[in-house]
């Protein structure tokens, strides 16, 4: 079968017996313009949406090598040639398109759906994998009722799909993509609750806000309990093991003042609605780290090391008592050394823990740090001096025991108020892509 093709956009098929796929490339190369004229047409039948519906592999891939624009475009129906291989289950053409143009997973067509909502809406959960890692953006797609290749994979009953877009959103960190809600407010889980599958709701249980509302002001376990009564034993004790957390709204959200998160972020010049940041404020952040990092470094080396060394003997003189291992300097010298030594420590650390928390693989860098910390505080109570009277003895107790309180509240402060900031913003009720790192167009 032979495909001639005007300019206007219109496909003439005119059935050749014996022809094959190679007479129709030899087609083209008899016209080379032949292909030129659907780039001026906004919506059009062209030879890959023919190719494409037909199953005619070989065929399909020349066309998408010779013209890759033709892959991006719609026919009147609103449908790319990505969809109608799909719509007609010939995988070798979905699988060979997505080798090609991997951007081909997520092409918007009619209503605003993708490639993975078709594959997620058919239950194809193979497929529906090879899709998320060959395209990891198409996961944030919405169709015009906004509506996420989860929603999709729920409403349409494919278990064994969501199964797999839950493991590949767990992988990818895009948990907040499940919180996302349709045109009627409903979340992955209200759609499970209308719909009675108690197996979704389980998985979903500890990922997203089980205290959701949708338009209708209902949370999911409202759902269940007004549409499904008598609630069977599965759903029972769903919700007797479901905790109900208190919500609070967008609106109540931003009525309270900035946490210590938000106002790091602010000072750094990050959005607290996005968390991306440009190139000179990476410098910036990274400038002020290798200046903190230095200071750092040069306090714990200089307790180490402190002035005048250590003593190498023991002496049991009351004029001169000490012991191997401690400073050489005189108590009251050495309280004003390690005094400000340990502020200009404990500042520099400050500075790093608080750049650090959030970051990939903070927790093991924030570890680390707090393990330097409290290295330094053995150190000093070692090598520190003994007091020369009983009111120096209560002065050194005394800077002993706030040394430590005030070394874990000044390390401890980032990483505390990172958790309080993130637990805060999980039980907002309010699109969870409003603090998305990517955009979405």
């Amino acid at each position: 079968m032979s495909i001639l093709v005007d300019v206007n956009g219109e496909s003439d098929l005119e059935d050749q017996h014996g022809s094959r796929e190679d007479d129709d490339i030899n087609l083209i190369a008899e016209d080379p313009n032949i292909l030129g004229g659907f780039d001026q047409v906004p919506f059009c039948e062209t030879p890959l949406h023919t190719a494409s519906e037909k199953g005619k592999t070989h065929f399909a891939m020349e066309l998408l090598t010779l013209k890759p624009s033709l892959a991006h475009k719609l026919n009147p129906s609103g449908l790319s040639p990505m969809h109608l291989a799909l719509q007609n289950n010939h995988v070798k053409i979905v699988r060979g398109f997505m080798a090609i143009d991997n951007s081909l997973v997520s092409i918007k067509g009619r209503g605003r759906t993708t490639p993975l909502h078709l594959v997620a809406e058919r239950g194809d959960a193979e497929l529906l994998s090879e899709f998320l890692f060959t395209c990891p953006s198409s996961i944030e797609e919405v169709t015009i009722k906004r509506q996420t290749a989860a929603h999709v994979a729920v409403k349409s009953r494919q278990i064994e799909a969501f199964k797999a877009l839950l493991g590949w959103v767990k992988r990818a960190n895009k948990e907040d993509i499940l919180d996302w809600k349709d045109e009627d407010g409903n979340t992955v889980f209200h759609i499970a609750a209308l719909l009675n599958q108690i197996e979704v709701m389980e998985l979903l249980r500890g990922t997203v806000k089980v205290q959701a509302k949708n338009l209708d002001g209902e949370t999911a376990m409202d759902i269940l309990k007004n549409q499904h009564s008598p609630l069977s034993p599965e759903a029972s004790r769903l919700l007797h093991r479901t905790r109900k957390h208190s919500t609070m709204t967008l609106a109540g959200y931003l009525s309270k003042k900035p946490s210590f998160i938000e106002k790091r972020n602010n000072y750094l010049g990050l959005s607290n609605f996005g968390n991306t940041e440009t190139k000179d404020i990476s410098d910036f952040r990274n400038a002020i780290l290798v200046v903190a990092v230095l200071i750092a470094t040069a306090t714990y080396q200089t307790g180490l090391s402190p002035p005048g060394g250590f003593w190498q003997d023991d002496s049991s003189i009351p004029e001169d008592d000490h012991s191997a291992g401690q400073m050489t300097m005189y108590w009251n010298n050495a309280i004003m050394f390690y005094v400000l030594n340990g502020i200009a420590f404990f500042s520099s650390v400050h500075v790093i823990t608080s750049l650090i928390v959030g970051l990939p693989m903070w927790i093991i860098l924030y570890v680390s740090t707090a393990v330097l910390s409290i290295a330094n505080f053995a150190s000093f109570g070692f090598t520190f001096p003994y007091p020369e009277s009983n009111s120096g003895g209560v002065l050194s107790l005394l800077f002993i025991l706030s040394y430590p309180v005030l070394g874990v509240g000044i390390v401890a402060a980032p990483c505390v108020a990172f958790f309080v900031n993130r637990h805060h913003r999980h039980h907002v009720d309010f699109p969870a892509s409003y603090f998305s790192r990517s955009k979405r167009s």
